[in-house]
């Protein structure tokens, strides 16, 4: 796999034992478990680790700079809301930790669902979630590189606002890269103008290439004037020494779901957006897709990137990602639970094979 390709893991930050079926284990969120989980992280060879959002989980800025601090190579990827943070205030709370960690800083926009009216936010329909969205990435980018910024929006305003401390350019790195999701048409065209990379999750290898093609496609119709869009890969990988123990470990995991009604493992369902609707769908084309996607699990709650899973021996699983490389992915977020053992199986066995 090319030397420009990152690979990351996922942290579990819920204040529920058990998220996505990991053991429901006593102090699973506390500061010592996560850190074990960090630092394991920067042991095995990964870069860092998406860290997820939403009300009523832990803030999950503040477990990104507690991590970091612990910590000297791992890159948080912060999942963050509009509305949940003005732009400014965000601006600022990291190009601080961005300060603070050498860099390290990088963020996800999150778009979706929440319970918003929680923490004081609301907002309209897809268009006017969309709109703000742009607007908020194009103002924090231009906090992030400009000074003295003046901008009044439809949804957003500052006068004369200058971040401090500045962000640092290292390299070509000018600012943290801004990750967005979203499969809808408001969502690309979000994406295809303001993003610094467009996350897909575990889709057909033929899904991912269209969707790649429409993107390049709709950042030239939408005269996109930053750097070319870059694409990432948000999906279980279970891995197993060989390629008949991982199918026996998927069907079992599988079969505990279906027993269970998917408790636990439906976090995604409540709301289902558009991306989220196409992997659901997906087992209805078959439960092995391409090589070995399992879609299986979308019958029994999966949730986001537990929807669907590459499943085989690590050099099964890397022909499988190297596909999606192919087809132009350089960003992946990887996770199988229990999380902690498998950032050391998968850091072992896994990366390796796709760094070699």
């Amino acid at each position: 796999m090319s030397s420009n390709s990152e690979f990351l893991w996922y942290i579990p930050n819920d204040v529920k034992p058990g998220h996505r079926g990991d053991s429901a284990v006593e102090n699973h969120n506390s500061l010592q478990t996560l850190t074990a989980h960090a630092k394991a992280l920067e042991d095995h060879g990964w870069k860092g680790a998406l860290i997820g959002t939403g009300w009523g989980r832990p803030d999950t800025f503040t477990v990104a700079t507690a991590l970091a601090a612990a910590t000297t190579t791992f890159e948080p990827l912060i999942a963050i809301r509009p509305g949940y943070w003005r732009p400014a205030h965000f601006a600022s709370a990291a190009a601080t930790l961005d300060h603070l960690s050498g860099g390290r800083v990088r963020v996800n926009i999150v778009s979706g669902k929440d319970n918003l009216s929680a923490y004081g936010d609301s907002e309209g329909d897809q268009a006017h979630r969309y709109a703000r969205t742009k607007e908020f990435m194009r103002l924090v980018r231009r906090l992030w590189t400009e000074e003295n910024v003046t901008y009044e929006g439809e949804h957003f305003g500052v006068t004369e606002s200058t971040v401090a401390p500045r962000i640092q350019s290292r390299g070509d790195r000018r600012h943290p890269k801004l990750y967005f999701g979203g499969a809808s048409e408001a969502a690309e065209r979000v994406s295809a103008t303001e993003a610094d990379v467009q996350l897909f999750w575990g889709e057909p290898l033929d899904d991912v290439r269209e969707r790649i093609e429409r993107l390049k496609i709709l950042s030239r119709q939408l005269d996109r004037d930053l750097a070319p869009l870059e694409f990432g890969l948000r999906i279980t990988t279970l891995v197993r020494d060989t390629t008949e123990q991982a199918w026996v470990d998927a069907e079992a995991k599988v079969a505990e779901m279906a027993k269970i009604k998917g408790a636990g493992w439906n976090d995604h369902r409540q709301s289902i957006a558009v991306g989220q609707r196409r992997l659901l769908d997906l087992h209805a084309r078959g439960d092995v897709l391409d090589d070995n996607l399992y879609t299986a699990p979308g019958k029994f709650g999966g949730g986001g990137a537990g929807t669907t899973w590459l499943v085989g021996s690590a050099a099964d699983v890397a022909r499988s990602l190297l596909k999606y490389r192919d087809l132009g992915i350089t960003h992946f977020v990887l996770s199988d639970t229990p999380y902690l053992s498998e950032i050391a199986r998968q850091g072992d066995q896994l990366l390796p094979l796709l760094r070699g």
